[in-house]
């Protein structure tokens, strides 16, 4: 899962884990966060610190994946730089699939050749299902999705700019909400 470190990246990772992944391996570039989350994800998570080398990052995400991920969420947000999503590509096994949920700023030069022949499979996800509240309400009732790692900062309605704010700077296992005034 790259974009692993930021909110939507590691609300997933947690949730993978809840709903019983035998292994998630979680990649992003900041350091603190990606230990932040194995500690939370617990034994099944495996973390993977991205370089930029697409190479590299691909060769370091099937070794933690025992080589290479049946599946593979790309939830990196307003990414600059394709690296990162190549790389999670790349360390697909024959036959694996990428869901691309983030969003990029540049364009995604996708390796026709490589996606035929290693029977790749690349799906678009705007959002979720229009369930998935009630689902994870479910979830966390049962105790099979710890949300207690996430560290929630509470904000008035009156103070909307400022939660805003905190919003834009939040980054993994943090959440904001805004209650009314």
């Amino acid at each position: 899962m790259t974009g692993a470190t930021g909110a939507y990246g590691s609300a997933a990772v947690l949730l993978a884990v809840a709903l019983g992944a035998a292994r998630v391996v979680a990649a992003g570039r900041n350091a603190s966060k990606l230990e932040a989350l194995q500690r939370a994800g617990g034994p099944r998570v495996a973390t993977v610190a991205l370089s930029g080398d697409i190479k590299a990052d691909a060769e370091s995400l099937r070794a933690a994946s025992a080589g290479g991920a049946h599946a593979g969420l790309d939830i990196v947000g307003n990414a600059q730089d394709p690296s990162a999503t190549l790389a999670a590509l790349r360390a697909l096994r024959r036959g694996g699939r990428l869901v691309l949920m983030g969003s990029m700023g540049v364009p995604l030069l996708i390796p026709y050749l490589e996606v035929m022949l290693n029977n790749l499979e690349i799906i678009g996800q705007f959002m979720y299902p229009r369930d998935v509240f009630r689902r994870l309400g479910e979830l966390t009732r049962s105790g099979l999705l710890d949300i207690d790692a996430i560290r929630t900062r509470s904000f008035l309605l009156d103070a909307l700019p400022a939660a805003m704010v905190a919003a834009a700077e939040a980054g993994g296992l943090e959440c904001i909400v805004v209650k009314p005034s």
